[in-house]
């Protein structure tokens, strides 16, 4: 049994491998801005997040999920994934820039903010059409309300917020800034585990079958 994780994320990349699952590894061909507004327009305003990240990691599930079937010869399910970050009615993808980064940090420094984490799973075999299950997972954080401006700068400059949804990780630099995750921990690293395991199940793939 296969795994192809639907990212170029090396957090995801490296949560399969700490569960004991050595995947290949596709970039999905999406644009995920386009598809935002695109829903944003049909809908007449912006999807909530959970909505929004769920129809992101479907997205980009689908294109390698498809492309993969079409070739014909891979047997084991393709894994997408998307993450936001919500906190004070605002939501934030990846800053980018070192100035959204601090100003972010400011603002989140001592409150507590939700990770939304989509997940969509297909079950491709050769010979027939993919098969999908889909979920999302939620997991709250809070920051500490010392971090100094100085840790922020810091933290900016070491690059590690700039490409990572809501700015912050978990388990790398960003880990001793945050005092409490309530949901999956594996959630805000970027997919929750348990969660890709129940929609794998729901597809009929044993989850330790899919061990290296």
């Amino acid at each position: 049994m296969r795994v192809c994780l639907a990212s170029t994320s090396p957090a995801r990349l490296m949560l399969l491998r700490q569960a004991g699952i050595e995947p290949l590894t596709e970039a999905p061909g999406v644009d995920e801005e386009a598809l935002a507004a695109s829903a944003a327009a049909t809908r007449g305003s912006e999807l909530p997040p959970a909505e929004l990240v769920l129809l992101l990691a479907r997205a980009k599930a689908a294109d390698v999920a498809h492309r993969l079937a079409s070739e014909g010869s891979f047997d084991g399910i393709v894994i997408g994934g998307d993450s936001m970050f919500a906190l004070g009615g605002r939501v934030y993808g990846k800053p980018y820039t070192p100035e959204e980064a601090t100003r972010r940090w400011r603002e989140m420094r001592g409150a507590t903010g939700i990770l939304h984490s989509g997940h969509s799973v297909f079950r491709v075999s050769p010979g027939v059409d993919p098969v999908e299950a889909t979920a999302t997972a939620e997991a709250s954080v809070t920051f500490a309300d010392d971090v100094s401006d100085a840790e922020i700068e810091a933290y900016v400059a070491s690059g590690e917020p700039l490409h990572v949804a809501g700015a912050f990780t978990v388990d790398s630099l960003g880990g001793a800034f945050i005092t409490r995750v309530d949901g999956d921990p594996s959630t805000v690293v970027g997919m929750s585990l348990s969660t890709v395991r129940r929609l794998a199940a729901e597809l009929g793939v044993r989850w330790t079958d899919l061990w290296s």
